[in-house]
């Protein structure tokens, strides 16, 4: 009797995100993060109880391993499925190289619609809605850069004050502008 194509599939995907370090560095943020780990269907390892702060999803996939601040017998199956797919993606883009590339779809995605996720082409091919993101409009790139420049200004100005030469007195940094240039 003939085996079936997913099976084989599914054998390629625990394999091939063996080889690639992207299952064993889940498994190590897993424990890491205080999870309980069981197998879970097709291969993945569902990791329970994440809490680590960072990052601040509800759930995330690395390599093989799903990871959930909460428990996944208690997530939806279309949560499951959305978190699968990412599985597949760390598995093309043959493990660690996913995690830039995945960045950089989640900076594009903020800078065309102001949300992490609904523009980011990783979280659209597994599945928005599955993973609980709503679908939101494309803005003006220009509007997202001026957004993000907006923004480092006013962290820039929080952390630095608006400049180390408050204008009033003619000094740098606690000198005389002539007793710093002596």
């Amino acid at each position: 009797m003939e085996q079936s194509p997913e099976p084989l599939l599914i054998q390629l995907r625990r394999v091939g995100n063996w080889i690639n370090l992207s299952t064993p560095l889940g498994l190590g943020i897993a424990r890491a993060g205080g999870c309980r780990t069981t197998s879970g269907p097709r291969g993945l390892h569902l990791a329970s109880g994440y809490r680590l702060g960072f990052p601040y999803a509800p759930a995330f996939t690395v390599g093989n391993v799903l990871i959930n601040r909460a428990d996944w017998a208690d997530a939806t199956d279309d949560l499951l499925r959305h978190e699968e797919g990412h599985s597949w993606q760390w598995l093309v883009c043959a493990g660690l190289p996913f995690l830039p590339l995945y960045g950089a779809a989640t900076v594009w995605s903020w800078l065309r619609t102001g949300d992490r996720g609904a523009g980011n082409v990783f979280e659209e091919l597994a599945g928005l809605e599955l993973g609980g993101y709503a679908a939101k409009a494309r803005r003006p790139l220009t509007a997202g850069v001026s957004q993000a420049v907006s923004i480092g200004g006013d962290w820039l100005r929080k952390r630095w004050g608006r400049s180390r030469d408050d204008g009033r007195t003619g000094r740098a940094g606690g000198r005389t502008a002539s007793a710093a240039g002596a």
